[in-house]
């Protein structure tokens, strides 16, 4: 008799622990719910402001990017044309008897010339 009692203790106490576990886990998940019923769609709000506010971060942040990348290359095409245009006159000086003529190096005609001036002078106005 006091085996078959034992055995029925610790079967009534191990049922026992598994309610209370389900109702701890029971418990959680209604203050859970009420949590999120309380803050309701504010919550979601928040979170996708925070989640919009990043990618409009990073979308300036690539726009940014590709600007300094373009104002970079304009100012190297510039470079690139000054040293044409330094080797030209070198060249007109004896230094190199091949292309002694500014007109040879720059291919670019005078109007792409001025655009190119103009976007060099708003760009820098604009910075």
């Amino acid at each position: 008799e006091k085996e078959v009692w034992n055995r029925e203790r610790l079967s009534l106490q191990k049922s026992l622990k598994q309610a209370d576990a389900e109702l701890s886990r029971l418990r959680a998940e209604l203050r859970s719910e009420a949590f999120l019923r309380e803050l309701g769609s504010d919550t979601e709000n928040a979170v996708l402001r925070r989640i919009y506010g990043k990618y409009l971060r990073a979308e300036s942040f690539r726009k940014a990017l590709i600007y300094q990348k373009k104002y970079l290359l304009l100012l190297l095409g510039g470079f690139q044309e000054c040293e044409e245009a330094t080797l030209a006159l070198i060249a007109r000086m004896g230094g190199q008897p091949s292309y002694t003529d500014l007109e040879i190096i720059t291919h670019h005609s005078k109007g792409f010339t001025r655009f190119r001036s103009a976007v060099r002078v708003s760009i820098a106005i604009s910075r």
